[in-house]
């Protein structure tokens, strides 16, 4: 795996599940090999998003777990080896050597992008997959309500903390517009993804509306990206990948550009 990108927030229900199956679908449609991880232990989502027929199971080899595909994205979810009304009644360490297997176990195949859907919150799962993996980026997903900045700002420091780049901010459900008379509104308030990629000095990746058909879409299993890929929100969904892979590439040159670091010890 060449880059491996969290996208993560502070709390739920602000979107990541679907800025991640859109970013790791429009990435797929730039060129790139992409793969899914769905992160959320304990809730997991990105079977029913890509379109995975409820019941799949991920093949199985003698060394290793084969990712199931979807709309050319390889996939690997909680919710491939456990059924729909199974809940993962488990402590932290629990989830977490899931989540270990779940990375290490699965073949994973020449995959540029691997996109890894978070859970919400700071806690064992976020520690987990920084710990023991080489992060490459993480992406932050908020609305522009105050509540929600409160906890985009802890899940920025979260990776700032792990040194994990913060790759920029997407500010989701910015505004509605209104099917039947096409007025726009902000109504979770607007302008918080600005002030806080402006306060981390970070990039505002992109502003995503609160749409029904988004929500249809990825609840049938067909994300924006290729259900609708001429409307407005895939665009913005393809300018924030755009710019996700140009930022990558500046940290990989960069990186490659570091000189060797000479240490000169008096033994």
């Amino acid at each position: 795996m060449r880059h491996i990108i969290a996208v993560g927030s502070g709390k739920g229900g602000v979107g990541k599940s679907t800025v991640s199956s859109n970013l790791a679908l429009a990435l797929q449609a730039a060129g790139h090999t992409v793969g899914l991880l769905d992160a959320d232990i304990y809730g997991p989502s990105q079977g029913l998003m890509m379109g995975v027929a409820s019941g799949t199971k991920p093949e199985v080899t003698e060394n290793a777990i084969m990712p199931v595909m979807a709309n050319g994205v390889q996939c690997m979810s909680m919710s491939f080896v456990a059924s729909d009304r199974t809940p993962a009644v488990w402590r932290g360490p629990m989830a977490s050597g899931a989540l270990q297997q779940l990375i290490s176990q699965t073949y994973w195949q020449n995959v540029d992008y691997l996109i890894v859907d978070m859970p919400p919150g700071t806690g064992d799962i976020q520690l987990t997959l920084s710990q023991n993996t080489a992060l490459a980026g993480a992406v932050i997903v908020t609305t522009p309500q105050d509540i929600a900045l409160l906890d985009a700002r802890k899940a920025i420091e979260m990776f700032l903390k792990v040194e994990v780049p913060i790759l920029g901010v997407v500010e989701n459900m910015s505004t509605h517009v209104c099917s039947q008379c096409g007025h726009e509104e902000a109504i979770f308030g607007e302008g918080g993804g600005l002030s806080i990629s402006e306060e981390y000095q970070i990039d505002l990746l992109g502003k995503l509306p609160l749409s029904l058909s988004v929500r249809q879409q990825s609840d049938g299993g067909k994300p924006t990206v290729i259900s609708d890929p001429d409307g407005s929100a895939a665009k913005s969904f393809r300018d924030i990948a755009a710019k996700v892979d140009e930022k990558m590439s500046e940290l990989t040159n960069s990186a490659g550009n570091q000189g060797p670091k000479i240490q000169i010890l008096d033994d």
